[in-house]
């Protein structure tokens, strides 16, 4: 649904080049929320501009929905954006505008005819849950109800793809939380593919299937979640599932356990006790479900026959890292 590949942009300020996205390649799929993590000024806000060339990309390609957007001349890429939503991380709403106003804008701007808007922003604002704001301006909405608004505005034109620039970075964690079920259920309901970028680990967390991070204008590590999770190393899976020190016991050994899909809901560690006789003691983590799977992350102090106990681990599908202090 979205494919860039050699994506690059750079920036020219006071006599030196800032180079903001180097050489990304990115795939997500049909009905697919992919997200993007990464620190301010790590290049996010820019790769996303560059997918809907609101930035022109230096070099590198751009296809939304099997049509290569930056190859199109400035009419079609005009025609070709109405396929691509956006929402905003601080609404861009306009105030003098009612809520229903400010659905209807970019229908207007399409020259729908009045009836039709009128129909089309009803049913929208009944899926945000805002039809009795309708009338209410920008100033009377709380910070959700506004991004809410921004929702069904980036939905009017029924696009199949949504991309979300820090949509939830200007809200407080409930609210966050009732943004990002919205975003899951649009996506479900609708067969929507979302790309949205982010800072926070929550998001990933809770409504995407697959992600990548991105520093210095690169991708560190990209692909589904439930792949990342049980790559060693993955600064996501740490970021997901954070534990704490190691602190063991004499003739202990220390491991992260991972585990993902299936074997996520196993009673593994029972079975291991039973099977080897060895005592373990749970240090932290736990065990949660995201959006695209169930997964666990655990640290676990074993007495005696550390070796054997990850290799019985790794058999059933779990991946095993011994941590020392």
């Amino acid at each position: 649904m979205i494919t860039v590949s050699g994506l690059r942009k750079t920036y020219h300020a006071r006599r030196r080049e800032v180079v903001a996205v180097n050489d990304v390649d990115l795939e997500v799929r049909p009905g697919e929320i992919f997200g993007v993590l990464g620190r301010s000024g790590a290049g996010k806000s820019t790769l996303l501009r560059c997918v809907n060339l609101l930035e022109r990309p230096d070099a590198g390609t751009v296809l939304v929905d099997g049509v290569e957007l930056t190859a199109l001349s400035d009419r079609k890429l005009r025609a070709a954006r109405r396929r691509v939503g956006m929402i905003h991380q601080h609404f861009a709403l306009l105030s003098s505008r009612t809520v229903a106003g400010n659905v209807a804008f970019p229908l207007e701007v399409a020259g729908v005819p009045r009836t039709q808007r009128s129909a089309r922003v009803a049913e929208l604002l009944e899926l945000v849950g805002l039809s009795d704001r309708a009338g209410a301006y920008p100033a009377q909405l709380s910070g959700g109800q506004k991004q809410r608004v921004g929702i069904a505005r980036a939905l009017a034109a029924e696009p199949t793809v949504l991309l979300s620039d820090e949509a939830t970075s200007a809200l407080d964690p409930d609210t966050t939380r009732s943004i990002l079920d919205l975003l899951l259920d649009l996506n479900r309901r609708l067969g929507l593919t979302i790309l949205l970028i982010t800072h926070e680990m929550d998001v990933v967390k809770r409504v995407c299937h697959a992600a990548a991070v991105m520093r210095e204008g690169r991708f560190t590590e990209s692909g589904p979640v439930s792949e990342l999770l049980l790559t060693e190393g993955s600064e996501l899976a740490a970021g997901l599932f954070p534990l704490p020190a190691v602190q063991t016991r004499q003739g202990e050994t220390a491991f992260d356990v991972t585990v993902s899909g299936p074997a996520a809901d196993e009673p593994l560690l029972s079975e291991l006790v039973r099977e080897l006789g060895v005592d373990i003691r749970l240090l932290g983590g736990g065990v949660e479900t995201l959006a695209a799977t169930r997964a666990g992350r655990l640290r676990l102090a074993v007495a005696g026959r550390g070796e054997d106990a990850a290799g019985f681990l790794r058999r059933r599908g779990a991946l095993v890292t011994e941590v020392t202090r």
